[in-house]
């Protein structure tokens, strides 16, 4: 009888259910009675294991692929080789970005790309909390460690409607909510996304354009604005691939909500 847990739809009863303090005893004491399994190998965690090493054993931890100097200082795409400055790559030498700058925790590789799919496509919920703990070690980032947290807010990347009813939930925005917990940071679903558009990889640098063009706007709730005037914003997603879309939903917070800063921050670089 195996005597672990995944604790998919307990744990997302438990954080709907209780306040953010009560979650943690709650959950606490669920691991004592089920300790937990690694999300990447099914081996047995230790009880008292903090963030993300409640969820992965210290092996596959380790084996995550970390992004690492040197890469892109625009978009973060790593490059192998030593370089003490920092540089633009090929492509964003060549590209106009609305963003200020992008970085990744890790590489969509091997046990990080499967902890996305299961996440987006498999409704396993319970591991937006791995994956926000991990999308934290971007704050890390020396651009961004000494930032004053109470002037920046989280915005996630909108899914179209249709996409987040079969889905039943934004990934980004899930990240969101977890990353302000404890981090501080205010999170806002700032942006709605007004039709679908064709996956990004596929096209040209010009068709990207075109697909993503009108794409994004900002919501307008009844009850208020936007705190976002003359805030800075942490763009969140999951992964970043080609950043025309975090490009564009970037242009739309500047020129539509008086963003004075845009960082895009994601688990993963495609």
């Amino acid at each position: 009888m195996q005597t672990g847990r995944k604790w998919s739809k307990q744990d997302a009863i438990v954080s709907a259910t209780f306040p953010s303090a009560v979650h943690r005893y709650a959950s606490a004491f669920l691991d004592l009675i089920y300790p937990r399994r690694c999300e990447g190998c099914e081996a047995a965690l230790a009880f008292g294991r903090t963030e993300a090493s409640r969820w992965l054993c210290d092996e596959c931890l380790a084996a995550l692929p970390r992004i690492q100097p040197p890469f892109c200082s625009n978009c973060g795409e790593p490059y192998d080789g030593a370089m003490s400055d920092s540089f633009r790559c090929g492509n964003c030498a060549d590209t106009k970005h609305h963003f200020d700058f992008a970085i990744a925790a890790y590489m969509a590789e091997d046990t990080m790309r499967h902890l996305i799919h299961r996440f987006k496509y498999q409704h396993q919920l319970h591991l937006r909390g791995l994956l926000a703990s991990l999308l934290a070690r971007t704050l890390e980032d020396p651009r961004l460690c000494q930032i004053n947290r109470s002037a920046w807010v989280l915005v996630p990347v909108p899914l179209y409607h249709a996409r987040q009813r079969e889905r039943e939930y934004n990934q980004a925005w899930e990240l969101c909510r977890h990353l302000s917990q404890t981090s501080g940071i205010m999170a806002v679903e700032a942006l709605s996304r007004v039709r679908p558009t064709t996956a990004q990889a596929s096209l040209s640098r010009k068709q990207r354009l075109e697909n993503l063009k009108g794409v994004f706007q900002m919501k307008r709730p009844w009850f208020k604005p936007q705190p976002l005037t003359g805030k800075s914003v942490l763009l969140v997603d999951d992964v970043l691939t080609t950043g025309s879309t975090a490009s564009e939903c970037a242009q739309v917070l500047r020129r539509k909500a008086g963003v004075e800063k845009v960082v895009v921050i994601t688990v993963a670089r495609g």
